[in-house]
């Protein structure tokens, strides 16, 4: 409960005399629940006659009335499913229906603890009229996005003005511009808007589920929302409002318009599938790289001797915790490679003065100003919400008042100014929240979060041309990987990878430990062993699980459900030895499609290799695309997470 106010009153018109209300006093409150924040009105006298209860109808015209209804009381939640997925329902306590235009009968008002309590989420929150005018206390309306109006509160006792102020933590709120006694919930733009504009069409309203809050179903309970569409789709018994299963894919594709995901074998994909790629061969990983490791490659003005040297060390085996302070600034473009000590130095200052420059700007602005900066107002507010969920079991951002969390909260808002065009979009907190981790400093995380979104700026554009090109390239690439996988799953109307999009919006931060995060992060930041390697991560996640996904002839709802509950459970160095091997195949394969070829950026004559020696069978030296094992002699790790002990050299490591 993060709100509570008595005293606050329903005006009904049930009273003895026409021009008399009678008053019902009531509790107000506003619950932070897991996945949404609801506000909770319900009466204090629980012995109230229950037939002059209020409940909101919709004549044929849609007009918003109050009417009673009768003395019958509905059992909380009868119509709603019994399986889990029900906790997605987002107005669990109260509902209206169409007033039925046959006769006068009033709407029935199900409700489980009192006939009088209503509640609902913030989700479905349209518009608040208040209004102090004409008498001694204030009043608010709350409209609903269905046009439904609930009974006026009257605050009694107290102002509604903390009320206003603890909404505005959850949700934006900007004065109407046709009345000024209106405020109007500001929709999210850019990621959370790009999914609103999915579900348009209105034939769908089952959706309506997903459109609630978009984030939270994306990065939180992905599997259970979706369980609800499908059995909302094929629970109907009306016929002609059912989609065959067979129609369930081509949905799902146009939901994101521009994406073009096969479901179906075209001339295009023939040649792909009957490409034999060989066997994958057996992979390894060493030591993370020491500090002496760091040290011995470094001239006495402080360059990286060999760039592509330590990239090929990271790659194979990440970084001790004490060196990512220093190497992520240059994995991520920060300090340039080249650079000398003095002149990383010169670099920090004067980004440092840009920074705390950005920082005042919008530290500057008054109250005033504020009220007449929207977008800035709905940044702040959408930052405040997502950094006191961030990483919270972190030791860095636990705990009330934690310097972290200021600093996570103030980077975010000084990125506002950077790229006000962008601003802040859900999700950004996760992709700042270990970079602030390993560099502890306010101004060097800024200019590494500054880095990682360049690289990731198209994911949360609200077109999310990003997202489409990735789910497309993945597409492609599981296809050629592994066909029979691929045409399971579209007999499975699950084609169109739609399971891995939080994969891929924040490169994997939900699906591994934070530790692991950090050891995933560097070996992907290293651009090896070819472009795009996070895709052939999903590749290397997917193929580890098709057996059990396609002996136990999962579903729709089954695959998500497995794939979801994935997160946490995944061995980091598994899957980047699997990973790794996948991009051997495709690198030694003769006959790689050019459109594989240029998602992961290599040529498309590449020359195929005998993995374990490096060199053909004449003998002669290859030459590798990326070759990633040259002068490398370090122990390694096997695949199964275990030491090996043994010194490998680069010849039997070498990717070609």
């Amino acid at each position: 409960v993060v709100y509570e106010q008595e005293g606050v009153f329903i005006h009904s018109s049930c009273g003895k005399n026409d021009d008399q209300d009678s008053l019902i006093a009531g509790i107000l409150r506003v619950i932070e629940k897991e996945n949404e924040v609801v506000v909770d009105w319900r009466p204090l006298d629980e012995t109230l006659d229950t037939s002059n209860i209020l409940c909101a109808g919709k004549d044929s015209s849609s007009v918003v009335e109050w009417t009673q209804t009768p003395k019958e009381k509905c059992s909380r939640g009868a119509d709603r499913p019994s399986s889990y997925e029900a906790e997605w329902d987002m107005v669990t306590t109260v509902s209206f229906k169409k007033k039925p235009h046959s006769n006068g009968d009033a709407t029935t008002h199900a409700n489980g603890e009192s006939e009088w309590s209503f509640l609902f989420s913030l989700a479905d929150l349209k518009s608040i009229k208040q209004n102090k005018e004409g008498m001694g206390w204030s009043y608010l309306v709350f409209c609903l996005k269905d046009d439904v109006k609930l009974p006026a509160l009257h605050f009694h006792r107290g102002d509604s003005k903390p009320l206003i102020k603890c909404l505005e933590k959850h949700i934006a709120l900007h004065e109407s511009p046709h009345d000024e006694r209106v405020l109007l919930v500001k929709t999210q733009k850019s990621l959370s808007q790009s999914f609103e504009n999915l579900f348009d069409e209105p034939s769908y309203g089952l959706l309506q589920k997903w459109k609630k809050d978009p984030y939270i179903v994306t990065m939180g309970k992905f599997s259970k929302v979706t369980n609800y569409i499908v059995g909302s789709l094929r629970s109907s018994d009306t016929s002609n409002q059912r989609r065959p299963p067979s129609e369930m894919a081509d949905f799902l594709n146009d939901t994101i318009p521009g994406l073009k995901i096969n479901q179906q074998e075209e001339p295009g994909f023939e040649v792909i599938t009957r490409i034999d790629l060989g066997k994958q061969p057996e992979v390894s990983r060493r030591e993370p790289v020491s500090a002496e490791e760091w040290a011995k490659n470094m001239d006495p003005e402080g360059r990286i001797v060999d760039v592509d040297y330590i990239k090929r060390l990271i790659f194979k085996g990440g970084l001790c915790h004490t060196l990512r302070k220093e190497a992520w600034k240059f994995l991520l473009g920060y300090f340039p490679w080249n650079s000398t000590k003095e002149e990383r130095a010169n670099l920090q200052k004067r980004k440092t003065d840009e920074y705390f420059r950005m920082k005042l700007q919008w530290k500057s602005v008054s109250e005033e100003q504020e009220k007449r900066n929207s977008r800035l107002r709905d940044y702040r507010s959408l930052i405040e919400k997502d950094v006191n969920r961030t990483d919270r079991t972190n030791k860095f951002y636990e705990g009330e008042d934690n310097p972290g969390l200021i600093l996570l909260h103030d980077i975010l808002m000084t990125y506002c100014m950077y790229d006000f065009d962008l601003g802040y979009v859900q999700g950004m907190s996760d992709l700042l929240s270990p970079v602030l981790y390993v560099m502890e400093n306010e101004v060097d995380a800024f200019w590494c979060f500054v880095s990682y979104m360049d690289q990731m700026h198209q994911n949360f554009e609200e077109q999310m041309q990003g997202m489409k090109t990735q789910l497309i390239q993945l597409s492609h690439l599981l296809r050629l990987l592994d066909s029979g996988f691929c045409s399971y799953l579209e007999s499975q109307d699950s084609g169109y990878l739609y399971f891995c999009f939080r994969w891929l919006l924040i490169r994997f931060k939900r699906e591994f430990s934070f530790q692991d995060i950090l050891r995933l992060w560097e070996v992907m930041w290293t651009e090896l062993p070819c472009q795009n390697f996070h895709l052939l991560l999903c590749c290397a996640i997917l193929e580890s699980e098709k057996q059990q996904i396609m002996d136990k002839h999962y579903g729709f709802n089954e695959i998500l459900k497995h794939i979801n509950e994935l997160s946490m459970k995944i061995d980091v160095e598994y899957i980047l030895c699997k990973a790794e091997a996948i991009s051997m195949q495709m690198m030694n394969c003769k006959e790689l499609p050019q459109t594989v070829s240029e998602i992961l950026g290599i040529e498309n004559s590449s020359v195929t290799a005998d993995s374990d020696t490096g060199e053909d069978e004449s003998g002669a030296e290859l030459s590798c695309p990326t070759s990633l094992y040259q002068g490398v002699s370090t122990p390694v790790i096997a695949a199964n997470g275990t030491r090996d002990g043994a010194q490998q050299t680069a010849e039997t490591q070498s990717l070609a």
